[in-house]
């Protein structure tokens, strides 16, 4: 009897791009290229291709971007020089299935040497999936004690790092912000209206490599005591596009209607002049003017957005006025005394 412990290692990579350039080659009649004494510059351009993971780099793994340069010289050894770079994947965070709410919940029995203490309770939704850093995440929560015990509610961003190799894989996960929560009486319930978590410089998600996933996600946690913690976890995106200025309602709109929006360039530049008092319509002709259109003129405009009417009521005259006034002060009424 005798044990033997040992070690076994995996590992694995993924060539994302590979580009070579030849920027000084000697001629084809077979001369030697002679470069003078001096400073030689030989400027190059590559383009990068927008499916490229983000430069990374964790306790297993990393996702590394270089230019290496080769001087090769007759009779002597090869030169070489290397310097990296960082590439940081486009991830816009203005698309439907990142401007999605999230909500989840979760309920666990409180159970102490096999006695039940009550149960505890906890809902929680945030309003989007995708985030940039320097964002704050309002979260809407509410935890709802029944035990005989006080709870503390807890949140935080977990960022969890997965390498994969041969079929075998590794993962470590780790608190990136939290915040803690007021203690939650015996019997009692307590509400989140929109508790502000705001998320530091972080790097982005990557989910498109095969054997390198950086996820994050937000767990909602309450500190049972004499009990394992109820966690409640929802999925986040951390993206380099932010939220565009009114995103969720322009992709709430774009996604209902499909106008479009050709008619906005036939409106001037400049506004016109107003018409002449002479072309003023009569009060009866005005009011039927400024009715609203039936369904039958306008036909399958109606589907579309309310915006599709403003060119037609930009142009119309402006309403009625009269110089005299209709309603005189009768002359049986006399002035009042201002001291009186």
């Amino acid at each position: 009897g005798s044990s033997t412990a040992y070690t076994q290692s995996y590992s694995d990579q993924v060539e994302f791009l590979c580009h070579r350039d030849t920027l000084l080659a000697p001629p084809d009649n077979g001369e030697v290229t002679v470069l003078q004494a001096g400073r030689h510059e030989f400027p190059f351009t590559f383009q990068l291709p927008e499916t490229l993971a983000t430069s990374f780099e964790g306790k297993h793994g990393s996702v590394r971007y270089w230019v290496k340069a080769k001087l090769h010289r007759p009779w002597s050894t090869v030169k070489k020089v290397k310097k990296e770079f960082t590439v940081i994947e486009p991830i816009d965070i203005n698309t439907p299935a990142l401007l999605a709410p999230q909500a989840g919940a979760k309920e666990k029995l409180a159970r102490a040497w096999y006695c039940n203490r009550g149960q505890v309770s906890v809902t929680a939704k945030i309003d989007r999936k995708g985030y940039t850093p320097g964002e704050v995440i309002p979260i809407f929560a509410e935890i709802d004690n029944c035990t005989n015990r006080a709870v503390v509610p807890k949140a935080a961003i977990i960022q969890t790092q997965t390498f994969v190799a041969r079929g075998t894989k590794k993962q470590k996960s780790s608190v990136v912000t939290s915040i803690v929560g007021d203690a939650v009486a015996a019997g009692k319930r307590e509400v989140w209206h929109g508790r502000a978590l705001k998320i530091p410089p972080v790097g982005p998600s990557i989910l498109q490599c095969r054997i390198i996933q950086v996820e994050y996600s937000l767990k909602v946690c309450v500190d049972i005591p004499g009990t394992s913690k109820l966690l409640l976890e929802l999925p986040l995106v951390i993206g380099t596009i932010p939220l565009h200025p009114f995103g969720s309602r322009t992709s709430s709109v774009s996604s209902q209607y499909s106008l479009s929006l050709d008619w906005l360039s036939s409106i001037p530049e400049q506004p016109e002049a107003p018409p002449e008092y002479s072309t003023v319509v009569s009060s009866p002709e005005a009011e039927q003017s400024l009715a609203p259109p039936c369904r039958s003129e306008l036909g399958g405009v109606l589907e579309g957005p309310f915006f599709a009417y403003i060119q037609e009521f930009r142009l119309r005259p402006p309403p009625l006025y009269s110089e005299i006034d209709p309603n005189p002060p009768s002359d049986a009424i006399r002035p009042r005394c201002m001291t009186c």
